[in-house]
């Protein structure tokens, strides 16, 4: 059994109904100088026959931008865990020009990690017209609201394309102020959050792996508080007859971390515009979507593009971290690694 640490007062420890009116702190605006040096960069790479995946921040050079774009990145890794730019075009950009845009800011954050089984390095955020009924489907695949979770990488990004006709709104929470709230409220409860707990792979096996993988909810390590969570996939995880039971005391933990990141208190929630990319640390936040009804002209649904990065510089994890993250090496570690996936960046 790990330790369990005292009270949490860092900058992540945050309450939502307090940083929805300090929008200063996590809610930056491109200017046009702004968005002519990503517009030059991206037409470098493209010109070049750079492909996607081979961009670095070498290549993609942002002399003004990217001296914001390290002060974001502290943000994430050191501060309150996220931060929104808003004002890109992306109306006026063919998808590759976007794209490749996005990729670009991606790589001044890390490395890009495979985001699923057929190796994508950008994802697309969109409903297929598929359910979580299937256990082989990922929430995102759907119009589903989904809970709060984290995905398997350091930072996760998002460029929003096009907005839903109605819902889709984003969320976001502080799993340390979740922690926080649980050492005050159940201290009794917190150990059944730091036992390792099964969490369903969606179908998305290599060969040697079970279909599940087993790390705790919480875990203490180095000084550092760092989280892992997907509720639906902690109990759909428990159809597997050899992974470990969930007990009486595991779900009444697990559905007051529930209840605490969905009080209006600690949660907060956001609506991203087209243009708006957003970028959240998923080892202290999680993060959430509303369901949506999407607008019926195909051309128009809801569509934003996502990158899973690995950061160098990164907090250091605990070694049950590499069951789904492949290896815990800073800077090399997080995605979907199954053999033989040649890694790509789709453009749909």
């Amino acid at each position: 059994m790990q330790d369990i640490p005292f009270e949490q007062a860092i900058p992540a420890a945050w309450y939502g109904a307090e940083l929805a009116s300090l929008e200063d702190q996590w809610l930056g605006h491109l200017s046009q100088d702004d968005v002519t040096e990503l517009e030059t960069a991206a037409r470098g790479c493209l010109a070049l026959g750079l492909e996607m995946p081979r961009i670095t921040a070498e290549d993609f050079l942002l002399p003004g931008l990217g001296r914001r774009l390290a002060l974001l990145r502290a943000t994430l890794l050191h501060g309150i865990g996220f931060g929104v730019l808003r004002g890109l075009p992306v109306a006026q950009y063919s998808r590759e020009m976007a794209a490749t845009i996005f990729f670009g800011i991606g790589a001044h954050f890390g490395h890009a990690r495979s985001q699923n089984a057929e190796g994508h390095l950008l994802g697309h955020v969109r409903d297929l017209g598929l359910t979580s009924d299937d256990k082989n489907v990922r929430i995102y695949q759907t119009a589903e609201r989904q809970s709060f979770h984290t995905d398997s990488c350091d930072i996760v990004g998002l460029l929003c394309l096009m907005d839903a006709m109605e819902g889709g709104e984003t969320l976001l929470v502080s799993a340390v102020t979740v922690f926080n709230e649980i050492l005050r409220l159940r201290p009794d409860l917190l150990p059944y959050l730091f036992e390792p707990l099964a969490t369903d792979r969606r179908g998305e096996v290599d060969k040697g792996q079970k279909p599940y993988f087993r790390i705790p909810v919480f875990n203490w390590y180095q000084g550092y508080l760092s989280t892992i969570y997907q509720r639906q996939y902690i109990d759909s995880a428990q159809r597997f007859p050899d992974a470990p039971r969930l007990t009486a005391r595991h779900i009444e933990a697990l559905d007051l971390y529930d209840e605490l990141a969905n009080d209006p208190r600690l949660c907060l929630r956001m609506q991203l515009r087209p243009g708006d990319m957003q970028f959240v640390y998923n080892h202290t936040l999680l993060h959430d979507r509303t369901d949506f009804r999407d607008h019926p002209n195909p051309t128009d649904r809801r569509h934003l593009l996502r990158l899973w990065l690995s950061s160098p510089g990164d907090r250091p994890l605990p070694d049950c971290f590499a069951e789904r993250f492949g290896s815990v090496e800073i800077g090399n570690r997080g995605g979907i690694q199954v053999s033989g996936t040649q890694l790509h960046a789709p453009l749909d």
